[in-house]
């Protein structure tokens, strides 16, 4: 969340680094027009030299933060600060109060509104009212003439129209940006908070699936070795029908066995082997082999495009994942399932369609929440928030849609690397 602020800070920091360039150029324009069109005498090397000094200023401090990541309210406080001395110095050197340009401090108030909270906002107010009191307290270098009788024939008058139009100006494109970015920043950390619940939430899930896997050990092994027993009795061995549900019923606990294995390690619990090493080819295929011999659907098609056949570590969360998919759309489409794996750029694209109903409207607004589902069966909603946060936990991503000729399709796109081993001569290379 850290990071999200700090940027927020640094483009913050940008906007006044080019606002105060602005106010360089316009002051430099300002001083020539007044000082040899409208005949009135400035001290133009002192006010040049403040300048200078802003100029100085703005060119170290872009140089500064163009190597920064993170930008401080106190960093953002002393440019505003910055901008209010000069320019009240410039306004002490050219009239006084009684220059239209007094009311540009409202910019730096506004600004300062906008970037930095209280009591830091209240700061640079409190600044730009003593300087606004001190320049009305303090004799001016030179008087300006003022007859606002005279309408828009009086210097003071155009002045302050001026002024009134490039505040507004100012205020309106330089708020926008910043508003933009302050809502930028607001959405992604409403999207980390988002997010932090949904992992404590899988924590939650994830002990609890653990401790019942553990639990079902025990009477699963039970159930294996009473079926063996019962497999070698006369009585069941010489019965054809019977000694076949025995050894259907045997494989069922050994499929149970297995799903228990795989939450386990899954969890991160006891391992039975070591991770096994195997190519990316084979993992896949395995894997769709494995999921139609387990669901038996009525029409399963794969294609495996995928033109790199890496060494990858097997990994039991990635299976998982597209499992979980691969059931929604057999649920949603019974008839047809297809499952396509590509590579692109060292990114491995899986596709799920289906020839289903496809998602409603609000379940894709919400994709990746839990619970998220339209079938209205308590605990539902949960395969794609786990499949979800397994991709981003490899560094991918997961997306649905769906398709114009009906069904839909998920996509899980994930980094190669992620589960690739380096190759050990490259190691060495190196």
């Amino acid at each position: 969340m850290n990071g999200s602020r700090d940027s927020a800070g640094l483009r913050n920091m940008q906007q006044l680094i080019q606002l105060r360039w602005i106010a360089v150029i316009g002051q430099v324009a300002t001083i020539l027009l007044v000082h040899y069109l409208l005949d009135i005498a400035l001290p133009m090397a002192r006010m040049f030299t403040v300048l200078a000094a802003l100029v100085a200023f703005n060119l170290v401090s872009q140089l500064w933060w163009r190597r920064r990541e993170q930008v401080s309210s106190g960093a953002l406080l002393v440019s505003l600060l910055v901008d209010v001395a000069s320019l009240t110095i410039q306004l002490y050197l050219a009239g006084g109060i009684t220059n239209p340009f007094v009311f540009l401090y409202l910019l730096q108030v506004g600004l300062g509104t906008v970037v930095l909270r209280s009591p830091l906002s209240w700061v640079i107010a409190a600044a730009a009212a003593l300087c606004v009191t001190g320049l009305t307290l303090v004799h001016a270098q030179i008087a300006l003439p003022v007859e606002p009788e005279r309408g828009l024939a009086d210097y003071y008058v155009q002045g302050l129209l001026i002024c009134f139009l490039l505040v507004t100006t100012l205020l309106v494109v330089f708020q926008t940006r910043i508003a933009r970015i302050l809502r930028e920043r607001d959405a992604r950390l409403a999207e980390l908070r988002q997010r932090a619940v949904e992992e404590e939430h899988i924590v939650r899930m994830g002990l609890l699936a653990s401790g019942a896997a553990h639990e079902l050990g025990t009477p699963l092994s039970t159930l294996s070795v009473i079926l063996g027993d019962w497999q070698h009795l006369p009585t069941i061995a010489s019965d054809g029908e019977l000694h076949n549900d025995v050894l259907e019923m045997q494989a069922q606990v050994a499929r149970c066995k297995s799903i228990v294995t795989n939450i386990l390690l899954a969890a991160g619990g006891p391992r039975a082997e070591e991770p096994t090493q195997t190519t990316l080819h084979a993992m896949l295929d395995e894997l769709a082999e494995e999921w139609r011999d387990s669901r038996n659907p009525t029409a399963f098609r794969y294609n495996n495009r995928c033109s790199v056949d890496p060494l990858i570590v097997s990994d039991a969360g990635l299976r998982q994942m597209v499992f979980n998919v691969l059931d929604n759309a057999l649920e949603a489409s019974p008839a047809w399932v297809a499952l396509d794996a590509d590579c692109d750029d060292d990114v491995l694209v899986i596709s799920v369609t289906d020839h289903g109903a496809g998602f409603a409207q609000d379940i894709l607004r919400r994709l990746g929440t839990p619970y998220n589902t339209s079938k209205g069966r308590p605990g539902g909603g949960l395969g794609l928030f786990l499949s979800l946060n397994v991709a981003r936990t490899l560094g991918g991503s997961l997306t649905a849609k769906n398709r114009p000729q009906g069904g839909a399709v998920v996509t899980m796109t994930l980094p190669i690397a992620s589960i690739a081993i380096e190759d050990e001569d490259d190691d060495r290379e190196e």
